[in-house]
This record gives C-alpha cells, sequence and structure tokens, in this order.
C-alpha cells in the first residue's frame, strides 16, 4: 500500500490537488507576533515619565538647583505619558520646552532623553509625515542644542569644538528616528499581511463551503436516480404480487420479499443522505455501478486490479466508489503532468471496499495543467466517502507521485 498524508495535511503538502482542503474545518487564523500587552505599555510609559520626574525633583533637593530647572524637567517629561496615543503633540510639547531650555542655562539637563524619546514616538506611533517632521525638528535642535551646550565646555567656539557635540546629538536623533520608523514600517506591513491572510482564510472557507454545496447537490441527485430505481422495482413486484396472490398464490410471498428487501436498501440509502439539499433538474444519466469501473479505466487507459465487483453492495457504495476512482483520475490528468502514468486497485470485500489511485507524477509540486482552474475534487470526495461513514487520506506517495486511498464500509 503506498504511503499517504493524513487529509489534514495533504493540502499543506500538495494544495494544488483539490485546493484548499480544510478536512471538515475552519481554518486557523494566523496570530499576530508578540507584543506588549497593553497595560505592560502603560506601565513602561509610567516608569519613563517617573524616572525623568524623580531625577528632575532629586538635582534640584540634592544639588540645590534652581526651581526652574525643575519645572523645565516636568514641562519635557509629563507629556511622555501621551507620546502613543498623541505623538505630534508630545512632540510639540517637549520641543517647546526644550526650547525654553536655551535661554535659562547652557548645559544638559537630566530630562534631556525626553526629546530623542518623543522623536522616537512620533516615528514609531505617528504617520508618516510626522515622523519626518519630527526628524527635521531633531536635526534643527541637534545644532542648536550643540552650540549652545559648546559655550559651556570652551571659550572658544569653532567647528573643531562644536562638531563633537553635534555629531553625538545627531546620532542620538537619528538613531531614535531609524528605530522609531522601522517599527512602524513593521507594523504596518504586519497588519496588512494579517489582514489579507484574514481575507484568504474567509474566502477559502467560502470555497469550501460552495464545494461542499455543489456536492451535495449533486449526490442528492444521484441519489433520486438510485432510491427511483428502488421504488420501479417495489411497484412491479407489487403489481406481480396482487396479480400471484389472485392466480398463483404460492409466488406471492417470493415477489413481497423482493419488495421487502428492495425497499429496506431504498430506506437505507435515503437515510444515509438525509440532510442534503436537492437543487435544479434530475439528470436522466443510468447511475453508474460497480461494474462502471471497468469502462471507467480503460477510457482511461491506466492498469488496474478490480477485485470483488461482483459482489451485491448498496447502490450508494457502488456510486460513491465510482466517484472516488474517477476523481481521483480526474485529478491524475489535470495535476500529475504530461505521460504520467496511474495505477487503480479496487478491492470489493465482505465488509467494506477498498480504493487505491497512485500515479507516477509530480506529487507534491504538481500544479494544474487544465484550464478549468483549481478545482474542489478532494472536498467532495470526502463528503461522498464520510457520509457513508468512511476516510479518505490522499498525499504524496513514498517514492515519488501522489496517492489516493479510501475505505467505505459497506
Amino acid at each position: 500500500m503506498p504511503h499517504v498524508i493524513p487529509w489534514a495535511d495533504a493540502s499543506a503538502a500538495a494544495p494544488a490537488y483539490g485546493e484548499p482542503v480544510t478536512d471538515g474545518t475552519a481554518l486557523e487564523p494566523v496570530r499576530p507576533p508578540r507584543s506588549l500587552p497593553e497595560p505592560l505599555r502603560r506601565a513602561l510609559d509610567a516608569t519613563i515619565v517617573a524616572v525623568l520626574v524623580v531625577a528632575a525633583a532629586a538635582v534640584v533637593v540634592l544639588a540645590g538647583a534652581p526651581l526652574s530647572w525643575l519645572a523645565l524637567g516636568l514641562a519635557q517629561a509629563l507629556p511622555l505619558w501621551w507620546r502613543r496615543r498623541y505623538p505630534a503633540v508630545v512632540l510639540v510639547a517637549v520641543s517647546v520646552a526644550s526650547a525654553a531650555q536655551l535661554p535659562v542655562l547652557d548645559i544638559p539637563l537630566v530630562t534631556q532623553p525626553a526629546f530623542p524619546i518623543a522623536v522616537y514616538s512620533a516615528a514609531r506611533f505617528g504617520a508618516p509625515a510626522t515622523g519626518w517632521v519630527a526628524l527635521g525638528v531633531g536635526v534643527l535642535a541637534a545644532w542648536f542644542a550643540g552650540y549652545d551646550w559648546t559655550t559651556a565646555d570652551t571659550a572658544v567656539v569653532n567647528a573643531s569644538t562644536v562638531t563633537p557635540w553635534l555629531l553625538a546629538l545627531l546620532g542620538i536623533v537619528a538613531t531614535t528616528w531609524v528605530l522609531g520608523t522601522l517599527g512602524r514600517v513593521r507594523a504596518s506591513y504586519v497588519g496588512a499581511l494579517l489582514e489579507r491572510n484574514e481575507q484568504i482564510r474567509r474566502e477559502a472557507e467560502q470555497r469550501v463551503a460552495l464545494a461542499a454545496t455543489e456536492e451535495r447537490t449533486r449526490i442528492a441527485r444521484e441519489m433520486h436516480d438510485v432510491v427511483a430505481h428502488g421504488l420501479s422495482v417495489i411497484i412491479v413486484q407489487a403489481d406481480g404480487a396482487r396479480y400471484a396472490a389472485e392466480h398463483d398464490p404460492a409466488a406471492a410471498p417470493t415477489a413481497l420479499g423482493t419488495i421487502a428487501r428492495t425497499g429496506r436498501e431504498a430506506l437505507a440509502d435515503m437515510r444515509r443522505m438525509l440532510g442534503l439539499l436537492r437543487e435544479g433538474e434530475t439528470g436522466t444519466a443510468p447511475v453508474p455501478d460497480l461494474g462502471s469501473l471497468r469502462a471507467l479505466v480503460e477510457d482511461s487507459q491506466v492498469p488496474a486490479r478490480l477485485a470483488g465487483l461482483e459482489r451485491d453492495v448498496p447502490g450508494v457504495v457502488a456510486l460513491t466508489t465510482y466517484r472516488v476512482v474517477q476523481e481521483a483520475l480526474t485529478n491524475v490528468r489535470k495535476h500529475a503532468g504530461p505521460d504520467a502514468g496511474a495505477t487503480v486497485d479496487v478491492e470489493v470485500g465482505a465488509t467494506e471496499v477498498v480504493v487505491r489511485v497512485r500515479d507516477r507524477g509530480r506529487g507534491a509540486a504538481a500544479t494544474p495543467t487544465g484550464t478549468d482552474g483549481p478545482g474542489h475534487g478532494l472536498v467532495g470526495m470526502r463528503e461522498r466517502v464520510t457520509a457513508l461513514g468512511g476516510e479518505v487520506s490522499a498525499g504524496p506517495a513514498s517514492g515519488g507521485g501522489f496517492a489516493v486511498s479510501a475505505r467505505i464500509p459497506l
């Protein structure tokens, strides 16, 4: 027996064979990448603000700095609490507080990291235009701060003394802006991927549901023929039994037995397909049976081993067996590639019908070669077999090719 992949894995291994395959269950949505939950985000922002405020207060209390330093520190640090929700407003507030620092003192404050944090937040949480404005404001602030803080270090202000400060401040601004921009771009890209995945998931579920509905409709149409045949036999035998009761009473039990047996078979077929809805007109073509398999494999010109076809099986089982082989051979023609051979093995036993179809084609690398696009053959095949209590497996076979296996209980 060829090695096959369980039905749930076959869609991932070879999606061309009946896309999409979901094993009768809904596709799981892709989980978004891990990120800090909202409470931790708020806690982080509160920690940043608290550290800066405590540092500004410590400078005033411990070092005896004037209260104006504390006021400037609070003006720079407190707006960071809203940096995620209002990044543009926070950038403006921190920039104004930093600009107000220039005429008051010419050294950095302990709350100075608030400015690069505001630049990062504008680039990360704001619109792209807000990020570019933050970069421009950061470069301008680096020039002014570099010149102002240089005057506190040396009495000589020239290119050699200003450059170290300027390069350091520009590096800080550029780094925070790049990190923020990369975070925003990544978040936008991941969001687009998640949205696209959700759309694909919904479309796949809709296609599978539509394919299942169409298959149920076709099964119901064919079941009409199966049951109609049984009822026709019952009517004929009932007429015969009535005639025999009048002219040959000894023949009546045989006719009545045939009526009972045929009625039970028809009722069993109807119960198995209970719940399937019938749409459209009923076709007039004969319902395929096990004997039709010989003509099917001869038309497909594939080697086959057909054992036990002479056994008496319910009509719905014979029909399902025929459709499984037919769909598997259709997949060979559509997906296995040119000149790809196949073998068919059907064995009708005492308790089940076993179907195995294997090709020597491209297996997992298969892509549709027909012009009718991706089909739903495996979905319909599974609908038929599971309705009878059976099971189907399909997937790339060991040694190459693709294999379909079905077991249908009698």
